[in-house]
């Protein structure tokens, strides 16, 4: 029979339904077309495992030339961007423990009289190094940034010591990871990207998996409002989530010696409202979505900037100013800085607290559309 036998005209009619059926799921067809497009703008632009222009602080003990040479020289180099000029040692402490620098320059008292003498004066670099790979090539390129700076002031009389050995003892202190481990890094970080990926998964699968299997009328003859029903779907999820807290953390200190240095206090209150904003996130993915395909569609194409521009695998300050931006609003990137300032930096809440505001905005905002978005009626 002919029905038997391959028919070209049949294969071309399923070809064409397919394409029709692909038409028709417009955010399909958007995920297979963004996506590749979002990897290939961050990979092209954004991702920088070389960042530059790092924000520096200078403590000056000795306002000699040759100290204003040294900071014009870090000033002018590429990889370091004076911004602040601080006044104590507990400034100092207070701008590297928050994250308001990435490196503290600190030029001693008579630098430019022991310099002259020869005696080859300590310059203290200390360095945030929580994230190994954002420090590393500044601090290598330290040494001949001074050297260079210095150059133009070693001149006649002084012309020996440039030529010789150094003529300052370079002094570099790697705060928060002296070792340069990797897993300070990137164990405290998976605390955020597990949460990220799991949580708004398994929420926004939550109301779609209800009208796919034809609950939703039930709920929706249920006494209650948007609002309790979101509270009511999203609170199981937050002891999930806690549970894998605890397994993780538990994890990091016993497998891989990761310490816990800062206020558990802190750390709980920023998992909370981490968690929750992503469990709102997840909500309103399945107010979107038709069906679970399309939540899922949804919660990779979050997920996907999430883990790139967050801080969590490339360095966030070697990022340009656009990414910088996007990676700002979203929540992975303030509670990476949060778990790994407690974890790492012995932080506690006032120092959380930068990070903390802008998790509590981002859930207030994204709750506030899933509540608006869910429908009572089948519509």
């Amino acid at each position: 029979m002919s029905g038997d036998r391959f028919s070209p005209t049949r294969l071309l009619a399923m070809v064409v339904k397919e394409f029709i059926q692909m038409k028709r799921d417009r955010l399909t067809f958007a995920m297979m077309v963004g996506i590749p497009i979002i990897q290939l703008m961050l990979f092209g632009f954004a991702i920088n495992s070389d960042p530059k222009h790092l924000p520096t602080a200078i403590l000056s003990l000795d306002q000699g030339p040759f100290s204003r040479s040294v900071v014009a020289g870090l000033q002018n180099s590429a990889y370091y961007r004076v911004e602040w000029v601080a006044e104590t040692r507990a400034e100092v402490d207070a701008m590297l423990d928050r994250g308001v620098v990435q490196f503290v320059l600190t030029i001693p008292a008579g630098f430019g009289r022991d310099l002259v003498r020869g005696d080859r004066p300590v310059l203290l670099l200390e360095a945030d190094a929580a994230d190994p790979a954002a420090t590393g090539n500044a601090v290598g390129a330290l040494n001949n940034i001074v050297r260079d700076s210095l150059r133009h002031d070693l001149t006649g009389p002084l012309a020996e010591l440039a030529q010789s050995q150094p003529p300052v003892d370079l002094r570099i202190h790697r705060r928060y990871n002296p070792e340069g481990l990797t897993q300070y890094n990137i164990v405290p970080g998976l605390v955020g990207t597990i949460l990220t990926m799991t949580m708004i998964i398994m929420t926004a699968l939550a109301v779609t998996r209800e009208r796919e299997r034809g609950t939703m009328e039930n709920l929706l003859a249920m006494p209650v409002r948007p609002l309790e029903v979101m509270v009511g779907k999203l609170a199981p999820f937050i002891l999930v989530g806690a549970v894998q807290v605890t397994i993780i953390i538990g994890a990091a200190r016993l497998l891989f010696g990761v310490p816990m240095l800062g206020s558990p206090v802190a750390l709980v209150v920023g998992l909370l409202f981490f968690i929750t904003a992503n469990l709102a996130v997840g909500f309103l993915f399945s107010t979107l979505a038709r069906n679970q395909l399309q939540a899922m569609q949804m919660s990779f194409f979050f997920f996907l900037p999430s883990i790139l521009m967050s801080g969590f695998m490339f360095p966030f300050r070697g990022m340009p100013q656009w990414a910088q931006t996007i990676g700002e609003a979203l929540p992975l990137t303030h509670f990476l800085r949060i778990v790994r300032g407690v974890m790492l930096k012995g932080n506690g809440l006032p120092d959380a607290w930068p990070n903390l505001w802008p998790l509590v905005l981002f859930l207030l905002v994204v709750s506030t559309i899933a509540v608006n978005r869910y429908r009572q009626t089948l519509d």
